[in-house]
């Protein structure tokens, strides 16, 4: 008896769909690609395309990823050239944050740059791309002010926030997209069209967080935490943070503009962080650090 050929309707689509909502990725990707195989023909070639969209990014592809975000920095600053000795400086403080840290090694590494900005801000890109504003570093006080600031920024990368965008992009594009097949299958059009690129409109929403909207409060929340984290590890003294954010408090008070933009108020932050202060017990050795902060 010759087997009947399944036949795609609107509600398998959506059905598949919202599985990837309950599903992890690596989950929903297998899915996908089995449908597809089972269903065969164009409809299944869909499917297993689809099924891409809810793969894991590869630690390759979130270093161009990261690339794509930094252009659009660089193009609304300039590198400051001029201070290799200071540009060196904070390359060794972020060597050795994220020595003893959760994720030390990525694609290309982490690398600083110092943005030629009077401004007071901080971008961290997926892939280990930091940038920080002239005018943030003339901001830090002591070397455990500046390692707090760039641990926040590695925690950023390390807590993949801004991976998070594109990881929407992926699935808001695969369901869209989805709707519109089963629309058509609906319709008896055998005829689908391509993904777009998942990646393109998530570029563009990691850059509007890091540069106009900022992360969620508790995205920023969370980066504070791990910075404790980095700090404590590397033998900085985690209070610097604190010690951070009060000058920050008192540079900005009430203006608009860079950093108050993309952060929440230093106030807010300050009681968070205090918070969790207590847990840490590490032997205050600023003293060493004085002096080669103070010559750099």
């Amino acid at each position: 008896m010759k087997a009947k050929k399944f036949k795609l309707t609107p509600a398998h689509v959506v059905i598949i769909l919202t599985m990837g909502f309950f599903f992890s990725c690596a989950s929903m990707s297998g899915v996908m690609q089995t449908a597809g195989d089972f269903i065969g023909g164009t409809e299944g070639q869909f499917l297993s395309s689809l099924g891409k969209t809810f793969e894991q990014i590869t630690p390759e592809q979130e270093y161009y990823i990261g690339r794509a975000v930094a252009a659009n920095v660089l193009s609304a600053y300039k590198i400051q050239t001029n201070t290799p000795a200071l540009t060196d400086y904070v390359n060794k403080i972020c060597n050795a944050l994220i020595i003893n840290s959760r994720r030390p090694e990525i694609f290309n590494g982490y690398h600083v740059s110092i943005l030629d900005a009077d401004e007071i801000n901080a971008f961290a890109t997926p892939g280990g791309h930091i940038y920080i504003t002239r005018g943030l570093i003339d901001c830090t006080t002591s070397e455990d002010t500046l390692a707090a600031v760039i641990a926040h920024e590695i925690a950023h990368i390390q807590l993949e926030h801004g991976l998070g965008a594109i990881k929407s992009s992926r699935r808001a594009s695969a369901f869209s997209d989805g709707l519109a097949l089963a629309v058509e299958v609906g319709a008896g059009d055998s005829q689908f069209p391509e993904l777009v690129n998942a990646f393109a409109g998530g570029v563009d929403e990691i850059v509007t967080n890091m540069m106009t909207k900022g992360y969620s409060r508790s995205q920023e929340n969370n980066a504070d935490a791990e910075a404790l984290n980095l700090l404590a590890w590397a033998g900085y003294e985690p209070s610097a943070l604190v010690d951070m954010l009060r000058v920050l408090e008192r540079e900005q008070p009430g203006k608009r503009g860079g950093f108050n933009n993309t952060h929440p108020t230093p106030a807010q932050r300050i009681t968070s962080v205090q918070r969790a202060l207590g847990k840490y017990d590490v032997p205050d050795t600023r003293a060493y650090r004085v002096n080669r902060y103070s010559a750099i």
